[in-house]
């Protein structure tokens, strides 16, 4: 049975068995302490284990990507054609987020007092995620941070960033000196990566088991009620992020990487399972290195070069999530967003998805911000926090495809190695 099979088969198993304890048992004190001494620990190892090598992986993939791909004018050029990317199809996002809001306006059928239940519900949860992290919050500081000071401290506080950006340099430094004096240190670092594929496809063997654990905590703790109660936001957001998928990104495989996207979906499998399954893209970025490499058949510097900064700066879907719940807020409270404020919300959207970190619930301090910006309550965002474990999952799974999907169109784009492809045709 293949990897991809035993993980979806986690995935179904572990919600299954999560939704049936939450019908029958509810908020029992068993089901508490089974989430928090068993399938909370084995969840997070399992996490951890994904987590604890994306540090060396980013560093020695897009050190070797880099030094690869022959100079500073190369990789500016496919820098430019990657960001570029990144920005196009992140703004289409938030676009079609902020349309189907528009449209279908979720946020006017909530009774009041359902809202003003929900913020008393989770106001607290909301403050404590801001002041955690406050200092992600995207303004010109993090501009400055993306040049660190000191870049083992990056590394070790998973300033993601500050990483990527002295890899980056350093592979510019390694293409600058001369194939003999160079060799010494790329046969390192290919060494380095190898190791840490191995480590990967060990963690990997553990992933049905670690996929089922993360999904029981979440489902056998879900609030259906609560899904009742915004079960059309829900529904909306969910749709937009199916749309991007069918549409964007299809669309993007078709003419811009000139590819199958049947072909295309069939390979990242792994890759998007983990994602729904984590929540982060961070922890699924190994298994997308790895996905790119084996079953698109990219070349191994393009796509150490393109999906770390995928996980990082490429955040379609939460972008679009990030549109969508700010326009539910203004209709629940009755406020109307003029098309001005609504173009603010593009921009922000676009802007606060580069800076929002690749772990679960990464984005909900800077939505809060987000609401401030256009005069909304701050605390307003409390409303959709009991909904938002589902739906970060999904949309890390549209973030992780969104990088995948970009590797393969700027592969294209710039002329290296077309993706190894049953072709569009």
């Amino acid at each position: 049975m293949r990897l991809h099979t035993k993980i979806l088969i986690g995935l179904i198993a572990g919600a299954a068995a999560g939704v049936g304890v939450n019908l029958l048992a509810g908020e029992a004190a068993w089901v508490a302490a089974v989430n928090h001494y068993l399938f909370g620990p084995a969840g997070q190892i399992f996490l951890r284990l994904l987590i604890m090598v994306v540090i060396p992986l980013v560093f020695a993939t897009l050190v070797l990507g880099v030094a690869g791909l022959g100079g500073l004018r190369e990789v500016g050029r496919l820098g430019v054609w990657t960001l570029g990317y990144f920005v196009g199809t992140t703004t289409l996002a938030v676009a079609l987020g902020l349309s189907l809001m528009n449209l279908i306006e979720p946020g006017a059928g909530l009774p009041a007092d359902t809202a003003r239940e929900l913020v008393e519900t989770y106001a607290e949860d909301a403050s404590r995620r801001l002041e955690a992290s406050a200092a992600d919050r995207f303004g010109i500081q993090t501009i400055v941070e993306i040049v660190p000071r000191n870049p083992v401290q990056a590394a070790a506080e998973m300033q993601m960033l500050g990483v990527i950006f002295f890899s980056l340099m350093f592979g510019v430094g390694l293409s600058m000196l001369s194939r003999e004096r160079a060799a010494p240190m790329l046969r390192v670092l290919e060494a380095l990566a190898e190791v840490i594929t191995k480590l990967i496809e060990l963690a990997m063997r553990l992933a049905p088991y670690g996929v089922f654990a993360l999904i029981f905590v979440v489902t056998s703790r879900f609030g259906w009620s609560l899904l009742g109660h915004l079960g059309l936001f829900v529904a909306v957001v969910v749709g937009g992020l199916l749309l991007h998928c069918l549409v964007t990104l299809n669309l993007a495989l078709r003419f811009g990487a000139g590819v199958s996207p049947f072909w295309f979906w069939k390979g990242i499998r792994p890759a998007a399972i983990t994602a729904f399954s984590t929540s982060s893209s961070n922890a699924t970025l190994p298994t997308s290195i790895l996905v790119a490499e084996r079953n698109l058949g990219l070349p191994r510097e393009l796509a150490g070069f393109v999906l770390p900064l995928g996980a990082t700066l490429n955040m379609n879907g939460t972008a679009l999530f990030e549109g969508a719940a700010v326009l539910f807020v203004a209709q629940v409270f009755g406020i109307e967003l003029s098309l001005t404020q609504q173009l603010v919300v593009v921009v922000l959207s676009v802007l606060t998805a580069i800076g929002t970190a690749g772990v679960p619930g990464g984005s909900i301090p800077l939505l809060m911000v987000m609401a401030v910006s256009v005069g909304l309550p701050g605390e307003g965002i409390a409303i959709i926090l009991g909904v938002d474990r589902l739906l970060d999952m999904c949309r890390t799974t549209v973030n992780v495809c969104g990088d995948l999907t970009a590797a393969c169109v700027v592969a294209r784009l710039d002329g290296l190695r077309q993706p190894r492809r049953e072709s569009a045709a």
